[in-house]
């Protein structure tokens, strides 16, 4: 296996964590576009992701992912949101939770039940 063929940057499409500073804060979503000016992201504040995962499989009303953009000066890491052994990713848990693709869940806007 040639790691440079099957090494890629993180790329619009991708879920990711955000980790920010100043304040310190954690957010998930899927990213929409990164620059030098900043990171644009369909996602939430990752406090709030098990919230709004229960409210999608009980079809509640629930304040769910927004289109964010947050300035690269406050940007301190971006990592993929992927498998760690066993333990699934928080698309994966999304997808598995609901029934339904993470794209239909993120930009539907829809319940489980619509």
């Amino acid at each position: 296996m040639d790691v440079k063929t099957h090494h890629k940057g993180i790329e619009p499409g991708a879920a990711v964590v955000l980790v920010l500073h100043s304040p310190r804060e954690k957010y998930w979503g899927v990213l929409d576009e990164i620059s030098a000016a900043g990171l644009f992201l369909k996602g939430l504040d990752l406090n709030a992701f098990e919230d709004w995962v229960r409210a999608i499989v009980k079809d509640e009303p629930f304040m769910g992912p927004a289109d964010l953009f947050f300035p690269m000066w406050r940007v301190e890491r971006v990592t993929r949101d992927e498998r760690e052994g066993e333990i699934p990713s928080l698309a994966e848990q999304v997808e598995k939770r609901t029934g339904r693709s993470l794209q239909d869940v993120l930009y539907s806007g829809k319940s489980a039940e619509s």
